[in-house]
């Protein structure tokens, strides 16, 4: 349509009133013409200069640029002054492509105030941002990706689980470098079949997903396909980190199973005091009448012998009535300062000298400078030689055995670490090795009390007991003694 020169006179002239940007760019982004609002800002004139370098100052065209999308699509495009770098948040860029024979010649590129445009793109582009805005502030990492496994959608939480900032996950990461191995196909089989939450969904499902460097992180998973007239466009899944859940659960189960092993304890402890009382009297009329009739009669070579024979035995079975009562903290504890190293080099010596010990070489690094520790020693005493005895026989009396004592850096307590060189102690046997009556011994070689008695006594002493096995073989155990004793710890008799 020819229009007349009065009515162009009239199109300008509206153009130079609009009190907004209002430039046409060609597709190499040459500014062909402005309204008169962009020409005042200017002292010379704007036309033939690139729009990106003159209104932006950039080098190159600006990201999100409209009339970029309008060149590339062939239909108008908008952005969000929120999404525009140097546009105001309560504008819009609009785009208009100008094509008087069919061919994009140049895009009308307009600076409109959000309220004035009213219509459903500007609405949809509002909602647009703030489904981001929500998709960013989501607590569990989100991430879509397309069919051909292009990330499309990242937010914070995702980057915090990956590893991977945004715009290296936008751009570099496909959705299958997110699962380990066959990951991602496995989750695909799943989301297609009845038998996880309905086809297309994927509810509350563990796997495990690998960060930027690697490592497997603990996820629960809710997935879900995206369809579009009917067929699959995208998938979107909602990642719940596992880590720190899976972490208390493991602290609430080692303490269910710590209040177990003392509840065990307490309960054999009273058992055991039990039984030791209902034996001591008769144990006491055995050895007591043994002694007198070996005292008081002539008696034949062979009785004498028998009697002695029963007084040995029920000496030894006083000794077992003595252990019980010392499991059940029955007796006398007596805690003053005392000196481990000279407590250690005692029993060595009543040790070294016996047969399982002539092959064995003992290395000790006793600190000189150890601090007294309050402690009974005679129960210390009891602690070191089980252990000791303990790891000769491991060693089946032919091997090294070291003895250990420091203080422990930057903290009131003292460490002994007492390790042989044996075969060590399985690994299924470790958590049982401080039960009582768990032995590994054959039947008859051992009751199973004395590394529960040894337990005992270290807890009852505000300290700690742990076993563990050397890398180059053979077993450590390593006590803590604290340096300070209990202002309500006295030497009091517990039975």
């Amino acid at each position: 349509m020819q229009r007349s020169d009065e009515e162009i006179r009239a199109l300008l002239a509206g153009v130079d009133a609009f009190s907004r940007k209002l430039v046409v760019v060609s597709p190499d982004y040459v500014i062909l013409g402005a309204n008169q609002f962009v020409q005042d800002r200017f002292k010379d004139s704007v036309v033939g200069k690139r729009c990106y370098e003159l209104l932006h100052q950039s080098d190159t065209p600006c990201t999100l640029c409209p009339a970029t999308q309008v060149f590339s699509s062939g239909s108008a495009a908008s952005v969000l002054g929120d999404e525009f770098v140097g546009l105001d948040i309560n504008s819009c860029l609009r785009a208009l492509p100008i094509q008087p024979e069919g061919e994009i010649k140049a895009a009308l590129v307009l600076d409109l105030d959000v309220p004035a445009l009213g219509g459903l793109e500007a609405q949809l582009q509002r909602s647009n941002s703030f489904l981001r805005n929500l998709i960013n502030s989501s607590v569990d990492g989100v991430i879509a990706a397309d069919k051909t496994g292009r990330i499309i959608v990242f937010n914070q939480a995702a980057s915090d689980i990956s590893g991977y900032d945004r715009q290296h996950a936008l751009y570099e990461l496909d959705i299958r470098d997110v699962y380990p191995g066959e990951g991602a196909k496995n989750i695909m089989a799943k989301l297609r079949s009845e038998e996880y939450g309905g086809k297309g969904k994927l509810k509350s499902y563990p796997v495990d997903v690998v960060n930027k460097n690697g490592d497997f992180v603990p996820i629960r998973l809710n997935a879900s396909i995206i369809y579009e007239n009917g067929h699959e466009v995208a998938t979107i899944g909602f990642f719940h980190d596992m880590r720190q859940a899976l972490e208390i659960r493991q602290e609430l189960h080692k303490t269910q199973v710590q209040l177990l092993q003392a509840e065990k304890m307490s309960s054999l402890g009273k058992l055991a005091a039990g039984v030791a009382h209902q034996l001591n009297n008769p144990l006491g009329g055995i050895i007591l009448f043994s002694q007198l009739i070996l005292e008081e009669y002539e008696l034949p070579e062979g009785a004498i012998q028998d009697l002695k024979r029963i007084l040995e035995d029920a000496q030894r079975s006083r000794d077992i009535v003595k252990e019980l009562l010392e499991f059940a903290r029955q007796t006398r504890q007596e805690v003053r300062p005392h000196d481990l190293n000279r407590a250690i080099s005692r029993t060595l010596f009543l040790l070294e000298n016996q047969s399982v010990f002539q092959n064995i070489v003992t290395k000790r690094n006793l600190a000189e400078d150890l601090p007294p520790v309050p402690a009974d020693i005679q129960q210390l005493n009891h602690v070191f030689m089980n252990i000791i005895l303990n790891a000769a026989e491991a060693m089946e009396g032919r091997g090294e055995l070291r003895i250990t004592t420091f203080k422990v850096p930057g903290r009131d307590k003292v460490a002994i670490e007492i390790s042989d060189t044996g075969p060590g102690i399985p690994e299924e046997v470790l958590p049982h090795v401080f039960e009582p009556f768990y032995t590994t011994k054959e039947q008859g070689k051992g009751t199973g009390l004395g590394l529960s008695l040894v337990y005992g006594i270290v807890e009852s002493h505000r300290g700690r007991i742990m076993a563990s096995n050397n890398h180059e073989g053979g077993a450590v155990f390593r006590i803590e003694l604290p340096l300070e004793q209990d202002s309500d710890q006295s030497d009091t008799d517990e039975g």
